[in-house]
């Protein structure tokens, strides 16, 4: 691929909103364990049983929500406006995750001052301490179709409809509108972002510039490498 086309995907990974990052130690969940720091949020309590976690067998990035399922049944969904719930189920179910102090702008120009928290190489989380503009409390990165649990068990990993990392999807990138996709790169080297499922509303004076947001899979030509949530398509400013 070009140096354009991959300055282009790794600006659109690394991108996540302004804002800082926190961490905060939560009791029972191990030793050194850390979890974001919790916002303000009018959401009841979610709680899920070790036992129930244990049959995990796939987690769905949607557009504004991480959904761990057994089969097809929903274990428990996970809003994106909650960073402590979300961090905790993730380390419940994966074990405790690297984390990595950035300042602001070491993971590029729109990355904040914090901490990220990597479960496996595959799923990455940036929790905020202060909601983003969309009203999400993380944003969160798909990097591989699979992840291992702590007790060694295999998990999928997916966007919304089953698309995964490693899938080429031509045939969506064909059908879907242009408001839907925007290309990077040259024809010959040519990389995509994809909306995959809309979701975190805009609000008026965010409307001629923040594209439609969702849940996205960028790609190397038609092969996705990365899903994303939230990660708008077409917006007018990087940031």
């Amino acid at each position: 691929m070009t140096p354009r086309t991959l300055l282009a995907l790794g600006a659109a990974v690394l991108a996540f909103s302004a804002g800082t990052f926190a961490v905060d130690a939560m009791p029972g969940l191990g030793a050194g364990t850390a979890v974001a720091a919790e916002t303000t949020h009018d959401v009841a309590p979610v709680h899920v049983s070790n036992a129930k976690l244990r049959r995990v067998d796939s987690i769905e990035l949607d557009a504004e929500s991480l959904v761990l399922r057994n089969g097809g049944k929903t274990v428990v969904e996970s809003s994106m406006r909650d960073s402590r719930l979300t961090v905790s189920l993730l380390d419940r179910l994966l074990g405790t995750p690297s984390r990595t102090q950035t300042a602001e702008g070491d993971g590029g120009a729109c990355f904040p001052a914090g901490t990220t928290y990597t479960w496996g190489g595959a799923i990455r989380v940036a929790a905020l301490t202060t909601d983003a503009r969309a009203g999400n409390a993380v944003e969160i990165r798909v990097l591989r179709d699979g992840v291992r649990s702590r007790l060694g068990a295999e998990i999928e990993l997916t966007g919304p409809d089953g698309v995964q990392v490693g899938d080429d999807i031509a045939d969506e990138i064909a059908d879907a509108t242009r408001s839907e996709r925007v290309s990077y790169g040259a024809d010959d080297s040519r990389a995509w972002q994809l909306l995959l499922r809309e979701g975190w509303e805009r609000s008026d004076d965010d409307s001629d510039r923040s594209g439609t947001n969702g849940v996205s899979a960028l790609t190397n030509e038609t092969t996705v490498t990365v899903l994303g949530s939230p990660m708008p398509v077409h917006a007018a400013r990087s940031c």
